[in-house]
């Protein structure tokens, strides 16, 4: 008869897994497999390294460089802007020499913004055009060589370690100015179709009203008569009224037109940024209307804020105008500098740039000069054609308008005030002769490398309904409070203690094997994230708690398996059948996940986005980690003898 076991006597049984004992007799080795072990080692060495970077915090920073200053930046400005900020109080840490600037280490965030007003008031003296552009950065403390092999920290968002914040200011009153401009065209064209002879319009627009004059009543009546019904209300007020001395007629735009007007304007220049700050790189930005004429653009993890500032404070368009020809009145009839001289150019505008829906900077095939390579829209391809059509042989000139931020002080109660305002400087870049009727597709020459650059860029974004000026600027820390910032990182670090206390306590050897792999998957999700830039955010650090979860789920059904396996086969079989058969449960699970992850990174933005890009990455490290990473270290642990 068999021996009785004796109490406590465990027999053979896989100790690791905290079972107690089994009835199977000690079965073959367990296999160890080195192409396993090799794998693994060379992703967690590579996982470390470009993990590692996370690990130095940036500094707070001054990025200086120069915008229109002929004023070339060289190590005697960068020490005299050191001293600037020496004698304001804001101790400089270090400070370094950049390709087209230079940038000022200093202590914390107060003396970055401390230190950004005194450089502006010394570099950009009030009332002039701006000669350099003074930015607020994180500037990069990771060693050289993490650099060198392309190691970067991972990009934090606005609501854990903060970025670049602007408030830009949309220009409302040449918004209604330009769009009543354009209704000044509009009724000229109708007049003109009709044969109705008006005066000038030079000064049509002023304010809320349009004003048109002409010789004699009956011309004035005749127009009221073919304009009424574009131009009635509710949007528009019509009457009969002198002009300048004249009979003529008065359109008012009433509130609501204005309202609609200004609404249009600042939703087409939320398009344009967006366009622009996509092409900046930018990680998860935030571009939404505060109000009803500012819009916020936060930039979370930004690397180059000065550029950032420069392209969101740039505000350009064009516009073609045919040279006057001897036919044209006097009134229609305007001098523009050009090349050293004047060019007479009718003032009526062809096309604006806001029919532009690409915009590219190359070179001309034969001269190798720069050009810039227009493609028009559908509606702004047919105007173009039409107006050049007739007119082969006739010059035709480009206007390049651009609005600069200028800053004005004024004394108010004995304190001095800025006040910010744009400036928009037009200029002639070239006057090319119409070879053939053009379409929707054109080069625009006699620019320069830079100019092509800059204009292929603006145009490229989209024309802006209205210039805009930046009127404020800052870092910025957590959304939420630092106090709430830091127990939400207690819990979440509370509840990863817990769980590996858990698994070490329950599944014994083989809980610290999950525990080893859970880590693993940590630093090789962070790498991950580094090398592809993604940004960090509290949504990101939700999916990451979520992928530890699952992490832990998947080791939880393989060792499940291993205690089923058990009962039926030796150890060394039990564990190479659990990990099998496993396998397929864990790839449902996490393949399911992973398709709603992509779902959601496709069709959600900001934070929706920011949890969807770090479920999706943390769901294919969890299944390495789990199933191959937590598979080597038990093969070490068993493999090459008998349990």
């Amino acid at each position: 008869m068999p021996r009785n076991r004796r109490r406590g006597d465990t027999g053979s049984g896989l100790t690791g897994l905290g079972l107690g004992s089994s009835r199977q007799p000690p079965g073959p080795r367990a296999r160890f497999s080195l192409w396993r072990a090799i794998v693994l080692a060379v992703v967690v060495v590579i996982g470390g390294i470009y993990a590692a970077p996370n690990l130095f915090p940036p500094d707070f920073a001054l990025q200086v460089t120069v915008d229109n200053s002929p004023r070339t930046f060289d190590d005697g400005l960068l020490d005299e802007l050191a001293e600037v900020l020496e004698t304001g109080g804001v101790p400089v840490i270090a400070k370094e020499r950049m390709p087209d600037g230079g940038l000022l280490r200093v202590g914390d965030a107060d003396q970055q913004l401390r230190g950004s007003a005194l450089l502006r008031e010394y570099l950009n003296p009030p009332g002039e055009e701006r000669q350099f552009v003074v930015a607020l950065n994180l500037a990069s403390t990771t060693p050289e060589w993490l650099k060198g092999i392309g190691g970067e920290p991972m990009a934090l968002g606005l609501d854990l370690k903060g970025g670049a914040h602007f408030v830009l200011q949309v220009d409302m009153e040449e918004a209604l100015a330009k769009r009543l401009t354009d209704e000044v065209e509009k009724i000229k064209d109708m007049l003109r179709e009709e044969r109705v002879r008006y005066r000038s319009t030079a000064n049509a627009v002023q304010g809320e009203t349009i004003r048109m004059g002409f010789v004699t009543g009956q011309l004035r009546d005749r127009a009221v008569g073919i304009v009424e019904d574009e131009f009635r209300e509710p949007d528009y007020l019509l009457e009969a009224a002198d002009v300048a001395g004249q009979p003529g007629f008065v359109i008012t735009v009433q509130q609501t037109r204005i309202d609609e007007i200004e609404s249009n304007a600042v939703e087409q220049n939320l398009t344009g940024l967006r366009n622009r700050i996509n092409q900046l790189g930018v990680a998860e930005p935030l571009v939404q209307k505060l109000g009803g004429s500012r819009i916020v653009v936060d930039l979370p993890g930004v690397q180059d804020a000065a550029e950032a500032k420069r392209k969101l404070n740039q505000f350009a368009n064009l516009e073609f105008r045919l040279e006057a020809a001897a036919t044209d009145r006097p009134s229609e009839i305007e001098a523009w500098p050009y090349a050293g001289g004047t060019v007479q150019l009718n003032r009526r505008v062809i096309l604006t740039g806001d029919h532009v829906t690409h915009a590219v900077q190359a070179r001309d095939g034969e001269s190798g000069l720069p050009v810039v390579r227009i493609t028009l829209d559908s509606e702004g391809g047919d105007m173009f054609h039409d107006a050049t059509a007739p007119n082969i042989g006739r010059r035709m000139a480009i206007i390049f308008i651009e609005h600069r931020p200028v800053v004005t002080v004024d004394s108010v109660d004995g304190e001095r005030v800025e006040r910010l305002s744009s400036r928009a400087e037009r200029r002639v870049i070239t006057v090319p002769v119409i070879q053939e009727a053009l379409g929707f597709k054109f080069d625009i020459t006699g620019v320069t490398m830079l100019e092509a650059q800059d204009l292929a860029f603006l145009l490229r974004a989209g024309a802006l309904a209205a210039p805009m000026y930046i009127v404020e600027e800052r870092t910025v820390g957590a959304t939420l409070g630092e106090e709430n910032i830091e127990r939400g990182m207690l819990a979440v670090g509370a509840g990863l203690v817990l769980v590996l206390i858990f698994m070490a306590v329950y599944y014994r050897v083989f809980g610290l094997v999950a525990n080893v792999a859970l880590t693993l998957n940590l630093v090789i999700l962070v790498a991950v994230m580094s090398l592809l830039g993604a940004t960090l955010t509290l949504p990101g650090i939700a999916g990451i708690v979520l992928t530890v979860g699952m992490a832990v789920d998947a080791n939880v059904l393989i060792f499940s398996r291993i205690r089923e396996e058990l009962k039926t086969r030796p150890p060394a079989q039990a564990i190479q059948a659990g990990y099998d058969r496993a396998f397929l449960t864990i790839m449902d699970a996490n393949v399911t996940t992973l398709f709603v992850a992509l779902i959601l990174l496709t069709i959600g933005s900001g934070p929706v986005a920011g949890f969807a890009i770090t479920l999706s990455i943390g769901i294919v490290t969890s299944m390495f980690t789990a199933i191959f990473g937590s598979r080597v270290a038990v093969d070490l642990i068993y493999g090459g003898r008998r349990v």
